[in-house]
């Protein structure tokens, strides 16, 4: 696969995120929904709205979320909403919790894993999509970026119990007593984020990621008991390419040499977190290889 283009700046600010975004040369129309995490009770580590309002305000974005299908505050729309509004989403944008209303099925190809992926319905009602991640750890994942935010992000309750089961169950309940091989979940992760990018370029709607490398903690935002960064804010990533993003992610990380790394490098490879990137690109999601453009 072709070499991608990652942007890149230091400037974690209002200014930063609209220089990437401009960055891609790519005019968003119509109804954009922002895919960010709200965040869960308890946890800091969100992006704050001090640096994505004006950003999300340019554009006329929509915050877009789904239900969480482990036990906490955002597994009900309402409850959700109200920790949206607590961690001031609704200060800036309406918050569409997308599978509010129901959910659907959209095709997995090739997939080792799973048959389809299960979204919000409300996603349909979307032109086109910023994928706007934090940066960070995850519990299961290892790390959370583009991929993750696309994949277990954009499914609904039900899907995110599919992808974490690895295809075995839709039940938010049963779908934690599944045992199965990690690997085999990372993957399942890439093919539902593969299946959003396919249904989206298939209607001829962009999506465009972007990942902010800030307050860097081993856990993620959906951790309500999330810890404090372990190492220094990096900057903002930027491209057309998912797969190539996260990978420059993954790079920088591997890059740092703060004692807090290796608690962050622990994380990602006892998770086989940095499978995802090679699994994606064999899914054709995008590329590992990427050349990174410096915007400062």
């Amino acid at each position: 696969m072709a070499e991608a283009e990652v942007f890149f700046t230091k400037d974690i600010s209002p200014a930063g995120l609209k220089k990437a975004y401009e960055a891609l040369g790519v005019q968003l129309t119509g109804k954009i929904g922002v895919k960010v995490s709200t965040g869960e009770q308890g946890a800091r580590g969100y992006l704050k709205k001090e640096l994505i309002a004006p950003f999300v305000q340019s554009l006329n974005g929509t915050i877009i979320e789904c239900n969480t299908s482990y036990p906490g505050a955002r597994t009900k729309t309402a409850e959700h909403l109200k920790v949206a509004e607590a961690h001031g989403f609704m200060d800036f944008a309406e918050v569409d919790i997308m599978d509010a209303e129901g959910e659907m099925k959209i095709p997995v190809k090739n997939g080792q894993h799973l048959e389809y992926d299960i979204v919000g319905t409300h996603l349909d009602d979307y032109d086109a999509m910023v994928n706007l991640a934090h940066g960070k750890g995850h519990m299961m994942g290892g790390f959370g970026a583009n991929l993750k935010n696309q994949s277990i992000g954009v499914a609904s309750r039900h899907g995110k119990a599919y992808i974490h089961s690895c295809g075995h169950t839709k039940n938010p309940v049963l779908c934690w007593q599944h045992k199965h091989a990690q690997k085999d979940f990372i993957e399942s992760m890439a093919e539902s984020a593969k299946a959003v990018a396919d249904y989206f370029a298939e209607k001829g709607k962009p999506i465009v990621y972007i990942t902010v490398a800030n307050a860097i903690s081993v856990d993620c935002d959906c951790d309500s008991k999330q810890g404090d960064p372990v190492i220094g804010d990096i900057g903002i990533f930027a491209s057309l390419d998912p797969v190539a993003n996260d990978q420059a992610f993954l790079d920088a990380i591997w890059a740092t040499e703060e004692p807090g790394t290796a608690a962050i490098k622990e994380r990602i490879e006892s998770r086989e977190g940095r499978h995802i990137t090679e699994y994606a690109e064999s899914l054709g999601l995008g590329s590992t290889k990427y050349r990174l453009v410096s915007l400062d």
